[in-house]
């Protein structure tokens, strides 16, 4: 008898039922327990019940489970490594407006990279984590970080030895100091839902390696994408081990992704000494930074006064489509594009002949899936053309 069908078969896995990956599995499905209770043919308190594991599922509903939530029966086995987050203490974008069940399924989707990533770090090695005092991972020691949010970000520059002056690649800089970056893939973000596209990044220290997810309403252009990104690395240097949501928490990320970006001493000789718009764009082409923030360093240093930056602000809109005010997509920035579990991939399966088959079958994912976090290209349809013979 093949063991692993056998260990696999319903039976086993209703013995061996792990109730966090139903919830893991649901969540991500952005479905609720009685959307699923109605589709396996339950009621919702029975769901609650496996889900606590008050109860397991009979043997007969594994199948079921499997089919309404898209995952192979094996998922729902014990034993296999968990980075459990509780989506109460990721950080958000639009903290406010962001519902439970979106922090609910961002966590699990998070949940699922630090599975990834710790699959593929079994066979290479991944950069040390090198920030100050995050709450998981390799540390680098001796280094405290600044309460102060200006302050933090020039101790992180420091830290991985940046200088003062414009800063290019920003998140291979961040791969290559052990945080993992990924991008939401599409249809996970609500696009379709006007109503709840309300999370437009987020990060979390809380597992053995950080993580930094970032979403496609940022990546129509790399100077809002690197800011993002600045932006959540503020939270994990500032805010790893304070709960999420707090206003202040954004406001400090937002100061951090300044500062990082462009220091103050370094950038305030350059600003112009009066509103010049062409002048900063200029500007954003060096330190790949938006314009906006640009305005804003230009008013904090008082160089203009609150109602000509709330008037270029206005202006701004009116030239978006303008040569220099335009987006620049991100695609044309390879840098600024995660790549770390992709390259990891590829050199496990160069060395130890790893397959996303393998690594599918380890993590109890379906293939498509780990392909789709691992930014792989569809499969392609090898089947040989044929025609009718005349």
């Amino acid at each position: 008898m093949d063991r692993r069908n056998s260990a696999q078969s319903p039976q086993a896995v209703a013995d061996a039922f792990d109730q966090g990956r139903l919830t893991q599995a649901r969540q991500l499905a952005g479905m609720t327990k009685k959307g699923l209770a109605e589709r396996i043919g339950v009621t919702p308190a029975a769901v609650g019940q496996y889900e606590t594991g008050v109860s397991r599922p009979r043997p007969d509903l594994v199948p079921r489970l499997a089919d309404a939530l898209g995952v192979p029966p094996a998922f729902f086995l014990l034993g296999r490594p968990h980075g459990r987050l509780d989506g109460s203490i990721a950080h958000f974008g639009s903290p406010r407006s962001a519902r439970a069940y979106q922090r609910a399924r961002a966590a699990a989707f998070v949940e699922q990279v630090w599975e990834l990533a710790h699959a593929l770090e079994s066979q290479v090695g991944l950069p040390p984590v090198v920030l100050p005092n995050p709450s998981g991972g390799e540390v680098h020691s001796g280094v405290e970080s600044p309460g102060d949010p200006a302050r933090a970000a020039r101790a992180l520059r420091r830290l991985w030895e940046l200088g003062t002056g414009p800063l290019s690649h920003l998140v291979r800089h961040m791969e290559a100091h052990g945080i993992v970056v990924v991008f939401l893939p599409p249809g996970e973000d609500d696009e379709d839902d006007k109503d709840t596209v309300t999370v437009d990044a987020f990060s979390t220290s809380r597992l053995p390696r950080p993580i930094v997810v970032l979403t496609a309403n940022r990546c129509d252009d790399v100077h809002r994408h690197r800011f993002t990104a600045a932006h959540e690395l503020g939270h994990l240097v500032l805010h790893g081990d304070a709960a999420s949501g707090d206003v202040r928490q954004e406001r400090e990320a937002d100061v951090f992704a300044a500062e990082f970006l462009t220091p103050r001493d370094s950038i305030l000789p350059e600003l112009p000494d009066r509103l010049d718009l062409r002048g900063l764009v200029e500007l954003k082409r060096t330190w790949g930074v938006p314009v906006d923030s640009l305005l804003h360093r230009c008013r904090e240093a008082g160089l203009i006064s609150d109602s000509a930056a709330s008037r270029a602000h206005r202006r701004l809109k009116t030239l978006r489509d303008q040569p220099g005010f335009a987006a620049e997509p991100i695609g044309g920035h390879p840098d600024e594009q995660p790549v770390l579990l992709h390259r990891a991939f590829e050199l496990a399966a160069s060395q130890t002949g790893l397959t996303t088959e393998l690594l599918a079958a380890q993590l109890a994912w379906p293939v498509s899936r780990v392909r789709e976090l691992l930014d792989l290209p569809d499969l392609p349809d090898h089947r040989p053309a044929l025609r009718p013979v005349p």
